[in-house]
């Protein structure tokens, strides 16, 4: 932990790539920013600062400081990349997701953000009681602890 709070998993390092140090990175953030060069990532074998990274096909190629030569990035192989959660009040963060009470329209406490489920067409609250609503559904928050939701009616209802 950092003073600014918990560090979040932006990827984790496959395999080395090619003979210069290059290692291929599955970036599990949707912002491309993490990997800029100078950008610091912590791992659990000390922090990493990005020296040059580019797209390859749904991976990137990321070489770090220091590490320049294929056996220097094989040791890095499964290390998983951490960094501080980015300040953007326009984005909804899974992490300041889950927890948080659910509150439909009709002012009824729905549950508790257990976790976010990846989904093809919107990512899915998953609540305590077993309720996935749709990310697109959320209207305001996360603001102390509640998120509100408006969903279409019988949402709430499907698999009781």
């Amino acid at each position: 932990m950092t003073e600014a709070g918990p560090l979040l998993e932006i990827g984790r390092i496959a395999k080395a790539h090619g003979l210069n140090g290059e290692v291929n990175v599955a970036l599990v953030s949707n912002r491309d920013e993490r990997l800029a060069p100078g950008s610091v990532l912590s791992t659990d074998a000390g922090d990493l600062e990005v020296a040059s990274s580019r797209r390859h096909g749904d991976r990137w190629l990321v070489r770090f400081a220091g590490h320049d030569d294929r056996t220097a990035a094989e040791a890095l192989r499964g290390l998983v990349l951490r960094a501080e959660p980015l300040d953007d009040p326009d984005e909804l963060w899974v992490h300041e997701l889950v927890g948080c009470r659910v509150v439909s329209a009709d002012g009824v406490d729905r549950g508790e953000v257990t976790a976010v489920q990846e989904n093809p067409a919107a990512d899915l609250l998953v609540l305590d009681s077993g309720a996935l609503v749709p990310v697109v559904f959320v209207v305001d928050g996360p603001a102390d602890g509640v998120v509100h939701v408006e969903v279409p009616d019988g949402l709430f209802e499907l698999g009781s």
